[in-house]
């Protein structure tokens, strides 16, 4: 009996518990896809030619590789004129930094015009702070798979809304897939009291099986 009690007591059932107040999560990557106009495949090299600081090797790589530092973010260039844009921690920033490539190729003399943005993904990291039996949420929690002998993390691919999260024992957790910024916080949301909801989160403190990820 007193077994049993001491579980209950390690885990979070308490029905006044704040879900809102208690988010904690930043965005840590966008990434966009841009669309633009051209009259003919661009030449890359005549854009590498014009600034030494980009990367362009075919043999590699397809596309040109382009680093802005205002706002800090990579581009990747291709002949078709689409582009590629990570590195990002707002999405509101994607349009100042696609128009700076934009005046960037124009001064290599390529016409281009007309860019249409698109954001294709948010990545973002957070706390759930809490622990999670990863064992017992594999089963309770749909959608969820769980191989320790693979990848320390429990890989949830939350429905509604659309979204996949990479879950850590200690609570530590990676949200991908989301569009905008308000879907990330909803989807924080929803997990952070899916957990408690679940009984599959307790208040032990255990070592650290998350490993910092590091985002373009």
């Amino acid at each position: 009996m007193s077994e049993n009690k001491n579980l209950l007591d390690n885990k979070i059932e308490d029905e006044e518990y704040d879900f809102e107040s208690d988010l904690d999560y930043k965005i840590e990557n966008v990434v966009a896809t841009v669309i633009a106009e051209i009259e003919k495949k661009i030449d890359l090299n005549q854009i590498a030619r014009k600034y030494s600081e980009v990367e362009y090797n075919p043999e590699r790589f397809p596309g040109l590789v382009m680093r802005i530092e205002k706002p800090r973010a990579t581009i990747l260039i291709f002949s078709t004129g689409k582009m590629v844009v990570t590195g990002l921690r707002k999405a509101s920033e994607a349009g100042n930094v696609v128009d700076k490539v934009v005046k960037y190729i124009r001064k290599a003399d390529i016409n281009i015009s007309n860019p249409i943005i698109t954001i294709q993904n948010i990545v973002a990291s957070g706390d759930l702070h809490i622990n999670i039996d990863l064992n017992l949420a594999a089963v309770v929690m749909e959608h969820a798979m769980y191989e320790p002998e693979v990848f320390p993390g429990l890989i949830y691919r939350m429905q509604d809304p659309k979204t996949v999260f990479l879950i850590f024992s200690t609570g530590r957790i990676v949200c991908t897939g989301a569009k905008n910024k308000e879907i990330v916080r909803d989807a924080v949301f929803k997990l952070n009291k899916q957990v408690r909801e679940l009984g599959v989160a307790s208040k032990d403190l255990t070592k650290s099986d998350y490993k910092d990820i590091t985002f373009v």
